[in-house]
C-alpha cells in the first residue's frame, strides 16, 4: 500500500486526462478526445467493457466509440456519463434502480 500520492504511469496512449471520479473500488478517466477510460475491480459490469472483469489499468470503454463524453462520474457500483448529444448513460449495478432503466437490472455496457 502507498501512503503517499503517486502519479499512474500514463497509459492512455497520447491522450490528456482532464476529469477523473472513483469510489472505493474502481476509478473513472475522461479524456480531451472525449474517450472514458476505467479500471478496477469489474463487479456487475461497473467498469463497462461488457464483462465483470477487474482491470489493473486504465481500458477504453469502446462502448462510447463514436461519442463525444463531456463528464463522467463514478458511484459506488455504477456510473453516470454525459455526452455532447445531451444523452445520459448509465452503466454497473442496478440492484436498487440507480442505473434509471425502469429495473433492478446489471448493465454490462454504457
Amino acid at each position: 500500500q502507498l501512503s503517499t500520492p503517486t502519479l499512474l504511469p500514463s497509459t492512455l496512449g497520447s491522450e490528456r486526462a482532464v476529469s477523473v471520479s472513483g469510489k472505493s473500488s474502481h476509478s473513472l478517466v475522461l479524456a480531451a478526445d472525449g474517450s472514458v477510460w476505467s479500471w478496477g475491480h469489474g463487479a456487475y459490469g461497473r467498469l463497462g467493457h461488457g464483462d465483470d472483469e477487474e482491470q489493473w489499468q486504465p481500458k477504453k470503454v469502446e462502448a462510447f466509440d463514436g461519442q463525444r463524453v463531456l463528464a463522467v462520474v463514478a458511484g459506488g457500483d455504477h456510473n453516470l456519463a454525459l455526452t455532447a448529444d445531451s444523452a445520459v448513460w448509465s452503466w454497473g449495478l442496478g440492484g436498487f434502480g440507480e442505473l434509471g432503466h425502469g429495473d433492478m437490472h446489471q448493465q454490462l455496457l454504457p
